[in-house]
Parts: structure tokens; sequence; C-alpha cells
């Protein structure tokens, strides 16, 4: 099998950044790539043709090889729902929502035979395979049954590179000490090492790339530099980096976006980043509220759990009381769901917990039960901008509740699918608006058609739209130039060809 594994020393070292740079630099090289990650821990998903969930990382890498994505560049996926629970799907189904020791006892086996049919199933349709590693290989209490890393690693038998973030500190003895921490034949593996996010004159760390080499036999095989270059984040850890200031303009756009516990697919807020007019701030108390002109409630893995803790912090009043004095509030799945009128939870597939029934925050003419079948497709239907105007549009649904929407003269349907079945509510005027449908935000002209309604309001020029899809594989190209001229592409051509040989 020709390929390598990205391993880090740490989480957010920027090993899916380095992987996608390298999927779409192999890709301009001529090469049929398939991005891979055995296990995945994740509430940030992408939905396949087929109606499977990966992770949101590898249908990006996916884009960057400039290929479709299909549940075998994931095939296990695990989706934080409680403390110590999360839903585990497995080559794209749901086999239960245990907790971590018992995932590790029951389920180990049965995830790893995933691992290997879809290594097989890429290496017949691909020329190389580009994995990422979860966290750092060198775990030791988790070491035994490290899907991600070493077990990944072991089935394909492909050579590591090893990254380290360098704007943390310590890189030298994160990398020295992971090496060492790693089983001999672990240590071997490790072909080159990446160093990431360097500031400054890279001229700078060439004694640092003289040293490790000497001290770990393993060459450098670049310093990539921080780059000014936006990706879509998957890791929880990054949500609070979503936040976009924009430093010295005081008329601009207050997007404030409520921080929902288990907060899922927060890539559907992306493309407000790519406006130059707004400020999108992250709010977790009651008391960072503030006078927002916007507030959006993402997604989220347990919506009843989510909805109490909101609840409880104040920020639930704060929004009801926004709404109710005529503010925008705009609600995408979960938070979809606890704008409306009550929450079921019949069989406990929402809270574990069965025979729950709640009040939601009866803002929206809606009501939502939990179901056991879980609803995950992709999504195509048109939205209207004016009454003769129609506007094309895609996005994704993941959720297992069902929600029934009283439309009437002052509450109209948000969107209509193919079909003409009608999607998610909106009030008349605009401003109370709630979708299941993922990324509808990514569609520029809806997205400019809702954002210019804001605009008008506060007096501030109306604008075309921003092309953020084009953006996106724009800012692929540039990531792979970087990879181009920061990184001895040589030398990771010759570990992919040579392999452990």
């Amino acid at each position: 099998m020709k390929g390598l594994i990205v391993w880090g020393t740490s989480s957010n070292s920027g090993k899916s950044y380095i992987v996608t740079g390298l999927c779409r630099a192999l890709s301009n090289r001529g090469w049929k790539v398939a991005p891979f990650k055995g296990q995945n821990m994740s509430n940030n998903s992408y939905v396949t043709m087929s109606g499977h969930e990966i992770g949101r990382s590898q249908g990006l890498q996916a884009l960057a090889a400039r290929t479709t994505p299909t549940v075998y560049m994931n095939p296990v996926l695990l989706k934080p729902q409680k403390e110590r629970t999360s839903e585990v799907l497995i080559l794209g189904q749901s086999v239960g929502s245990p907790e971590a020791s018992d995932y590790r006892q029951n389920f180990y086996n049965k995830a790893k035979e995933a691992v290997k049919t879809s290594l097989e199933h890429l290496q017949k349709d691909y020329d190389v395979i580009v994995m990422e590693g979860a966290g750092s290989p060198a775990e030791i209490i988790l070491m035994d049954k490290d899907l991600a890393n070493l077990a990944t690693a072991e089935i394909a038998n492909v050579p590591a590179v090893l990254t380290s973030d360098i704007e943390r500190g310590g890189v030298f003895a994160s990398i020295t000490g992971t090496l060492n921490l790693l089983p001999l034949h672990h240590q071997k593996r490790v072909k080159g090492l990446i160093i990431n996010k360097f500031r400054g004159d890279p001229s700078l760390f060439e004694s640092g790339e003289t040293w490790l080499h000497e001290k770990t036999g393993i060459p450098v095989t670049g310093v990539m530099p921080t780059l000014d270059i936006p990706m879509e984040e998957e890791d929880s850890l990054s949500f609070a980096g979503m936040e976009r200031r924009q430093e010295g303009k005081e008329r601009v756009i207050d997007v404030a976006v409520i921080a929902l516990p288990y907060v899922s697919n927060y890539t559907d807020m992306d493309p407000l980043t790519a406006e130059d007019d707004i400020n999108l701030r992250v709010v977790h108390r009651s008391d960072q509220f503030g006078h927002p002109d916007v507030v959006l409630l993402p997604g989220t893995k347990s919506t009843i759990h989510a909805y109490q803790s909101i609840k409880r912090n104040g920020l639930l009043h704060k929004i009801k009381e926004y709404a109710n004095e005529g503010g925008h509030v705009i609600g995408i799945c979960g938070g979809y769901q606890m704008l409306g009128s009550t929450l079921t939870d019949r069989w406990g597939i929402d809270t574990g917990e069965p025979g729950v029934v709640m009040e939601g925050a009866g803002l929206l003419p809606v009501m939502t039960t939990f179901h056991k079948e879980k609803t995950t497709s992709q999504w195509s239907g048109y939205g209207k901008l004016a009454a003769d105007q129609h506007v094309s549009l895609s996005g994704f649904e993941i959720h297992h509740g069902i929600t029934e929407a009283t439309y009437d003269d002052t509450w109209l349907p948000l969107v209509y699918d193919t079909e003409g079945k009608p999607e998610g509510i909106k009030s008349k005027d605009y401003r109370l608006i709630g979708t299941h449908i993922h990324h509808l935000l990514h569609n520029d002209e809806w997205r400019t058609s809702w954002l210019n309604k804001v605009r008008t309001e506060k007096d501030l020029p109306v604008k075309d739209s921003t092309a953020f899809q084009a953006r996106k594989d724009e800012n692929l190209d540039k990531l792979a130039d970087a990879f181009e001229k920061h990184v001895d592409m040589s030398h990771i051509m010759k570990m992919i060809e040579k392999g452990l040989s």
C-alpha cells in the first residue's frame, strides 16, 4: 500500500492542516489521492452521497484531493454526547452510545476490522493514501488500543511523518519525548519531521534542524510558517478560534454565536468569517451577550442538555428578551429545535432518559420529537429571495429530531426541497429563522440576501455575494503552494514510493 501517516506530538499540532495540504499538493502532481482517518472524534461531520457520516476534516481533505468523499475515508466516527459517552458510528452505521471503557472492551475489534476493510477498498481505487492520526501516538494509557495512530499505521504498513506546533513552545522536548515513548518498531516508522506554525525567518531554525537530525536520526522535512489561509476547523478546541473581530471598524454587523454544550457542525458559521463587515463572537455567559445584530444558535449533539444549560446560565432569558424586542435570531438543527414550543424525548434518544418532555423557548411555532431513526442525507432545494426570484440551495441534514412546523400568514416555510416539500420556518419579517439544513449559509446568494436585510436595517451598504465556495478552493491551492515552498516534497515522494523498505 502506497501512502504515509501524519502523526502529531499533541492535539491541534496541525495534522489535519498538513494532510489537507499534502492531498492537494500530491493531486497537483497527478496522483489519485485519498485521505484517511481510521478513527475520528468530532461532532463536526460531513454527510457523503450515500448518506453516511464521516469527519468534517476528511470531507475537506477529499475536496483537496479532488475526489468524492466516502465512508471508507473515516470508517470510525465518535460523536461526544455527554461527559463519558459518545455515539459510535462504524462504516456510517450507529452501533450505540457506550462509555469509553465499554467502547474499548466491546467495540474495538469491530472498529479495527472496519479500518482494515476501508484501507483495502481505498487501495484498489487510489494511487496513494494520506492518513491522519489523532492526538499523539505516544499516549501510554491508550497505546494498546490506539486505533487512529498505531493500529492504522500497522495495518497499512506505511511510514510516518511526525509534526509538532512550535508556537506552543517545547517543540524539541515534544518531538524527542514522543519518539522515545514509542515502541522501537514505531520509532523506526517515522521518516520525517515537520515543524508547524513557525514565526519569523525559517533560517533561524537551521540549528534546530541540525540538532533534531543528530538527536533522532530523522530529517526535518519541512518548517511550515504560520499561514493566514482560513480552513474549516473540526476540533472542539478550535470553536473559540472561529471568532472574527473587525478591529478599527465601528459600523459592522455584530453576530453572537451561542456556545452550546456539545456544539456540532459549527462549520455552518465559516462563511460569516469571510465577510469583511461582520464581527463574529462566541458567547458563553449572559454577561457577554451585549447588543448583537444577529444571534445564532448552532447545532448540538444533545439538544435538551444544551437547552437546560443556557436556561441555567441566563442566556435563554437574554435570547428571548432580545427576540421579543425585534432582534434577529437563527437556529440551526439543535439550535432550531430548542427555539420551538416543546421537546419530546420519548425513547431517551437525546437525553438517555426515556419519557422526557420539556417546554422549549417558544419563539418558533414548531414541536420536536426525538426518534430512534436518524436522518443523515445531503439536501438540495431552493429558497425564495423575493416573490418571483428563487435560488438553488444545497446542504445536509444530521438529526434524530423530527420537527413539525405550523405555517400561517405570519410564519412561512424557510426553504423547499427539490420536490417542493417545505423545510424550516421563518417569520414574515425574516427576524426569526429555524432550519435543520447544515451549511445553508454556505449558499452565497441566500446568505447575502439575508445579510443585506440586516445591513439595510443598520443603514450599512448592501453587498454583492462573497464567493465562499470558490474562495475555499483557492485557499486549498494556496496551501499546496506553501507546501511546495516550505516542505521537501521530493523527500515526501520518496517516502511514499519507498515505504518502509
